[in-house]
């Protein structure tokens, strides 16, 4: 269902920036993964690749730990050989994909396959003025958020009056805004938006331009932010509406199910205000009581 989910999110996100998507296929990892060729070549990796080699190929995006599972380890050259068997001239990824591309340049060639082309793009800075972290909802706008949960994230991002450094919400406009921006209309364009009394409304053709006034404090912070939520959402809208569909929303419900719900731990009634010897005595009158009852019914029962 996840390989469906994200195929629908990048056609999406294509159609949002006006991508034509005639040529565009997705290929399934297993389709050939699991074939005796692909098994043999990584085979042959593993008997060529040293630990420090995997380890540090895969040092940006696989989680480091003290005794990494071999998984881990095997990621790199799985990767590499992706670029062999899916038959691509080049790699696109973020710059933390850098150590697997170098990877590839070196291995592939051993195994009598063609270096490939690699392209990598910066990644974009959290909004929290740190790394995005998919275990921080607030560092990071995801495609489904609502206009609402976009405002309010990007309300309480790290925004310092005059302050470039570590700025996530600047980070947003220069390396979504602006460039999606020229993909959908042929120039880039930012509007900061703002009430009259103020300035009134400026548009930015360049990011330069808006960095220098930010940081000359010309921009204030309350207008920058509530400028790139707007610009956000008005690039999320077309995969919002996309995935109102109930097709879309049972699609959405398989490959991220909710969370079950951990059962109501039962609550027992406790005897408060009483000595131990107290409660021990009143156990043993309710056990004398159970009995003596039992005993009354079957004299009062006929045998017969």
């Amino acid at each position: 269902a996840r390989t469906k989910y994200y195929e629908q999110v990048v056609k999406s996100i294509l159609r949002s920036l006006g991508v034509p998507l005639e040529k565009l296929e997705f290929v399934v990892g297993s389709s050939y993964e699991l074939s005796r060729e692909f098994s043999m070549d990584n085979y042959k990796l593993a008997a060529l690749v040293t630990e420090h080699d995997a380890k540090k190929a895969g040092s940006e995006v696989v989680k480091q730990v003290a005794s990494p599972a071999l998984s881990g380890l095997l990621y790199p050259g799985m990767q590499a050989l992706d670029e062999e068997y899916l038959g691509v001239d080049a790699q696109f990824g973020g710059i933390d994909q850098r150590k697997i591309f170098t990877f590839a340049e070196k291995y592939l060639p051993m195994l009598g396959y063609s270096k490939r082309i690699h392209l990598m793009n910066s990644m974009v800075p959290g909004l929290n003025g740190s790394k995005m972290s998919a275990s921080d909802p607030n560092s990071k706008i995801d495609l489904l958020d609502t206009k609402k949960e976009v405002q309010n994230k990007i309300k309480k991002a790290y925004c310092e009056l005059g302050v470039v450094e570590g700025n996530g919400v600047l980070a947003f406009a220069k390396n979504v805004l602006f460039p999606t921006s020229e993909l959908r209309t042929g120039h880039a364009e930012f509007v900061v938006l703002r009430p009259e009394q103020y300035g009134g409304n400026t548009v930015y053709t360049d990011y330069a331009s808006l960095e220098s006034d930010f940081a000359e404090e010309k921009v204030h912070p309350g207008d920058l932010k509530s400028s790139v939520a707007a610009a956000i959402n008005t690039l999320l809208d077309p995969i919002r509406e996309h995935f109102e569909s109930a097709e879309m929303q049972q699609l959405l419900l398989e490959a991220y199910p909710p969370p079950a719900a951990k059962p109501k731990a039962v609550k027992q009634k406790k005897k408060h205000n009483k000595r131990p010897d107290a409660v021990d005595a009143e156990a043993k009158a309710e056990a004398g009581a159970e009995v003596k009852a039992v005993e009354e019914q079957l004299a009062n029962t006929n045998l017969d």
